[in-house]
């Protein structure tokens, strides 16, 4: 397969391909060794820096295919043939990148690709800056102006305020309490420590070990960078895999490993994310205009011939959208900011992509809101049923009666090229399945996962009731339940008084339990469907929420194949426990970042969770100590488990979860 018209030359493909070899090596590394966290630091001989597998001693990629550089993965090769990089020099790329520090080239790479700059042609030249100028035209077009923001926190403030009337429960009075009465907890400061590191990452993610910054990123053009994220993008969804017998990629799609590398290339180079994720679209965009016009000259031809002959066309974009993507990506570009800013930049995408031209181009732009152009093309790929919101799920595991997916906020219909689903685990009415999530701010096709209602308002309802009761009213009075909590972790035997109490709560969490665990198998089903057209996913939820989330990862993990569909995964308040999960398992199919919220005081968690708790641990109120996973301490934010509801949207505010790096910015103004 060909690759589009290029302004790069060959030596600045070469870097190009070489700078995201490095990255996607790097971003492996990080899955266990997070940039900023003291075990990455402290790494003096620099071995865990470049071996992201210990399965093998040999010092050949060949010999460790559990490496993302290895040519099973299907990951790098494809992006080199894409890229017509010389296949003589694939090998020696892979080598490099695997066992010799990233440091000690990524400079030499930023200058291969700067130094050119004074060869390249007025025409190209002239190509890179209209493409830049409509990216940045694009990007601005989608953010968020102040007064939407400022209304949808108005939203979240009416939605805090009724939550907090109608769970007016004593549990926020122990805050005071918890600085007297809480648990030991020697984590709570090593964590603080850590959340201090990460928060300077990105400064190390960009400058060289000894401090100086890379004099080469200040001499590559802003033009220059965008041109190689775009074309790079290009190559991760462009399928050249039919001639990789080897590869052990079981699907086409925009996988998420290539998601978190082009993500941490991106802070590299010192381009928001935003640019990258407006450069998705325009790829989505630019797929669906190819595919209306081969639909058009090729009606008479199966589905099969031309998708074949569209990717020897060489579009950029290609895979991404196989398996049932168009109708769930592209959807017909709804949004009059996306349409217009499409329009905008046809005629620079039609001298790049000249298969389909300024015109073609045009005509997308006109066709916004045409979802039944949409359906059509998303037929043409063979569309996996009617994605996520559109598919009934059977009920094909044990006794789950609910799992239904329910479209959020205003990204969809976009050409969005990522899709995050977000899970409420402690419910009382359906609303909360949705409105916990409304504020989020990010630029993702956004679902909510409502599921077992019936069961979860039970379980939720019987909690509160148990907090109004005398006795735990009393109990709490005396400030009793943290040192319950702290009982709790160490396996002292319980007072009878409280287990009578809590007996009653048993039946509705048990059952809640165990079909949060089946609702985990499901959701793992549809994400290996590929109901979520082949996207990279990130997964949010609190409570059995996040529960689901864990089950879910599980199921993923029981194959290597599954590694590549999902990018992040937050788990807050989890009722999860510690000791023999496998977390080190989920922890390899989460290609970027992975993070518990836990609340030390969240002792209704550990009341709820204690006939399985005893010395396994619990997520939701202790830090995980599974390399990889950020443990972030919300203890001065959460009240009470019920917290959640409200709390949610501020802790991934400031999880900044669009960073590459770990953060958690503190600065949470409590009500």
């Amino acid at each position: 397969m060909s690759s589009t018209p290029s302004t790069l030359t060959a030596t600045q493909k070469y870097a190009a391909a070489a700078l995201f070899s490095l990255a996607l090596h790097q971003a492996q590394i990080h899955q266990t060794h997070p940039l900023g966290f003291p075990s990455h630091q402290d790494d003096d001989d620099g071995a865990s820096e470049e071996r992201a597998s210990s399965s093998s001693s040999s010092d050949s990629v060949n010999d460790d295919p559990q490496l993302w550089v290895h040519q099973s993965s299907g990951l790098l090769r494809p992006v080199f043939k894409y890229l017509e990089i010389d296949s003589r020099a694939w090998g020696g790329l892979e080598e490099t990148v695997a066992y010799s520090p990233a440091k000690h080239h990524v400079g030499a790479f930023l200058r291969l690709l700067a130094e050119e700059n004074s060869n390249i042609s007025e025409e190209s030249a002239d190509m890179e800056l209209a493409l830049a100028n409509s990216i940045k035209a694009m990007s601005l077009s989608m953010e968020k102006t102040p007064d939407d923001y400022e209304s949808k926190m108005e939203k979240q403030r009416e939605y805090e305020l009724a939550c907090r009337e109608k769970f007016s429960t004593p549990d926020k009075t122990l805050e005071s309490e918890s600085k007297e009465n809480n648990m030991p907890n020697s984590s709570q400061q090593e964590t603080s420590a850590i959340t201090s590191i990460v928060e300077e990452a990105h400064i190390e993610s960009i400058f060289e070990s000894d401090g100086e910054p890379l004099e080469e990123m200040e001499i590559l053009s802003f033009s220059r960078k965008v041109t190689v994220l775009y074309e790079l993008l290009s190559a991760c969804l462009a399928d050249a895999l039919e001639d990789n017998k080897k590869s052990t990629r079981p699907r086409e799609g925009y996988d998420a490993r290539h998601r978190v590398a082009l993500r941490l290339l991106a802070t590299w180079f010192d381009v928001k994310w935003t640019t990258v994720e407006t450069i998705e679209i325009m790829v989505a965009c630019s797929a669906m205009a190819l595919l209306k016009i081969k639909e058009q000259e090729e009606v008479a031809q199966s589905p099969k011939s031309k998708w074949a002959k569209w990717k020897r066309g060489g579009i950029i974009g290609g895979a991404a959208l196989a398996g049932g993507t168009l109708m769930a990506v592209t959807g017909g570009l709804a949004a009059p900011a996306i349409a217009a800013g499409f329009g905008a930049l046809a005629p620079t995408l039609g001298t790049i992509i000249p298969v389909i031209g300024a015109s073609g181009f045009a005509a997308v732009a006109t066709a916004a809101g045409s979802v039944a152009g949409s359906v059509a093309v998303a037929a043409s790929f063979g569309a996996a049923g009617a994605g996520l919101t559109g598919s009934k799920m059977a009920r094909r595991i044990g006794d789950v009666d609910e799992f239904e997916f329910k479209a959020v906020g205003e990204n969809h219909n976009q050409g969005r090229l990522a899709v995050e689903i977000l899970i409420s685990g402690f419910v009382f009415e359906e609303e909360d399945f949705i409105r916990p999530w409304e504020a989020q701010n990010d630029n993702l096709e956004r679902y909510v996962l409502q599921w077992e209602s019936k069961n979860l308002i039970a379980v939720s309802t019987a909690i509160q009731d148990w907090l109004t009761s005398t006795m735990a009213l009393q109990m709490m009075k005396h400030g009793a339940m943290m040192t319950v909590l702290s009982s709790l972790l160490v396996a002292l035997a319980w007072p009878a008084t409280l287990v009578a109490l809590t007996d009653f709560i048993d039946s509705k969490w048990t059952i809640a339990v165990n079909r949060s665990d089946k609702a985990g198998k499901l959701l793992a089903e549809v994400l290996m469907k590929g109901l979520q057209g082949q996207r990279p996913v990130t997964l949010v939820g609190f409570s059995l929420g996040a529960r689901v989330i864990f089950k879910c990862l599980q199921a993923l993990a029981e194959s290597e194949s599954n590694a590549g569909l999902v990018e992040r995964v937050v788990l807050l308040g989890a009722p999860i426990g510690i000791k023999d999960m496998n977390w080190e398992a989920t922890r390899k199919v989460v290609a970027g970042r992975y993070v518990n919220v836990y609340s030390t005081n969240d002792w209704i968690l550990g009341i709820a969770f204690r006939a399985s708790l005893l010395t396994q641990g619990l997520a939701g109120i202790q830090p995980v100590d599974v390399p990889g996973i950020e443990n972030v301490d919300v203890t001065e934010v959460i009240e009470g488990h019920s917290s959640y509801l409200w709390r949610s949207h501020y802790i991934l505010e400031q999880l900044e979860l669009d960073t590459y790096y770990p953060v958690f910015n503190r600065k949470i103004i409590k009500s």
